[in-house]
């Protein structure tokens, strides 16, 4: 049985030895049975994912279409169960007129917030209720975590003045805020209760986050089910450490901020973000990073991609003497474990399971200043064995 926790586990432990003394709190996970996007996860199932890395988690409904006060029970009672593990954000369709009621229902009940989600309820931050939403997250000194990845247009501006007109609400804008992180992040300065969360797998977008945003305003999410904790936390450990985090920044990132957050206490200052890279990538690895870059676009649309897989394998092969062969070669037995763990998606899932691999390959060669775990003494290909796995069939046009 494929197992992307235990194949990366090297990955992760290695990391955790520069971070002595941190801690893992997830600010991003969901719970549920009905979400139309196919993907199911139990409470029992959240808590062994995140028991992988000993980490704490924020959890709340999946996409409930039928309403969500029976799924945020479920989610209270979940909590409740989880021997401290777990803390609670309610979800509410700002549609419903009844929304409000139902967040401050559950925030009187102990709830830690409100989970949004614009894509998949089809509202803007401009509906009436959201203000509303937000003051009473104001009010309790409480969390509002909102989608801001694919699928939605931009929320910043509307998020910027929430956050100035409610300063007791703590505002999360997941997935890296890819809606508008391009501006946004000139802003945070001077909005101390807006965060950006890291459930995101580009890492362009990470890296861009973790080079610009402050690090105090930063907090890092696995997305799960989507993602998995172990795996979230070694990209996001990878990428930051690759932007230039010191360990002590990291580690409020980690963890240490959320905590404050969720506590409604004055939030750790972790000074500035380390600015734009000074050195270029290699251009060898960024061939790497593109086709691998090219690979997950054409899954993540269920289109074939066995080109670009074999464009990325013939990439790595840079030779032994290679300055670069360390990282090539991480890449290559990544890539094989792919292959060799392949199978088809499970019903109601775009990409099969193993295109975790994919992901983490790709954020393996763009942060190749990063320690790699010791590794099995594998032969770096020659570029006839890279070529094995090209495509047959004539040159492309």
């Amino acid at each position: 049985m494929f197992d992307a926790d235990a194949i990366l586990r090297p990955w992760f432990d290695r990391l955790v030895e520069d971070l002595p003394g941190v801690t893992l709190f997830d600010a991003h996970t969901h719970v549920g049975q009905n979400d139309p996007d196919g993907f199911k996860q139990t409470p029992e199932e959240l808590l062994e994912a995140l028991a992988a890395v000993d980490a704490k988690a924020l959890v709340f409904p999946m996409h409930e279409p039928d309403g969500y006060t029976p799924a945020n029970d479920f989610v209270m009672d979940a909590v409740a169960r989880s021997n401290g593990t777990l803390r609670a954000l309610c979800r509410v369709q700002p549609k419903d007129p009844g929304c409000v009621d139902e967040a401050r229902r559950c925030l009187d009940a102990g709830v830690n917030g409100i989970k949004l989600h614009p894509r998949a309820e089809q509202f803007t931050l401009s509906e009436p209720s959201v203000r509303e939403l937000v003051r009473a997250a104001h009010e309790h000194k409480a969390t509002v975590l909102i989608h801001a990845g694919r699928g939605i247009p931009a929320l910043g501006e509307d998020t910027v003045r929430l956050s100035g007109e409610f300063p007791e609400a703590r505002i999360i804008l997941a997935h890296c805020a890819i809606s508008d992180l391009s501006w946004l992040w000139r802003e945070l300065p001077d909005h101390p209760n807006l965060y950006i969360d890291t459930a995101w797998w580009a890492p362009a977008d990470v890296l861009a986050t973790f080079a610009l945003c402050p690090p105090s305003n930063v907090v890092w999410a696995s997305d799960s089910p989507y993602g998995r904790p172990l795996i979230g936390a070694t990209q996001t450990m990878r990428m930051a450490f690759q932007a230039g985090l010191t360990p002590d920044q990291l580690r409020g990132v980690m963890g240490g901020q959320i905590e404050q957050v969720l506590a409604g206490e004055p939030r750790l200052e972790l000074g500035p973000p380390p600015g734009a890279p000074q050195k270029a990538l290699d251009p060898l690895i960024e061939r790497v990073v593109t086709h691998l870059t090219t690979v997950m676009g054409r899954a993540f649309v269920q289109a074939d991609f066995s080109e670009p897989l074999a464009l990325a394998r013939l990439a790595c092969a840079v030779g032994d003497d290679a300055p670069q062969a360390e990282v090539c070669s991480a890449v290559l037995e990544l890539l094989d474990l792919f292959d060799e763990h392949l199978a088809p998606p499970e019903e109601g899932r775009p990409i099969p399971a193993a295109a975790r691999l994919l992901v983490f390959a790709l954020i393996v060669a763009r942060t190749p200043d990063v320690p790699i775990p010791a590794l099995p003494d594998l032969p770096h290909p020659t570029r006839a064995e890279a070529e094995a796995h090209e495509p047959k069939g004539g040159p492309g046009g």
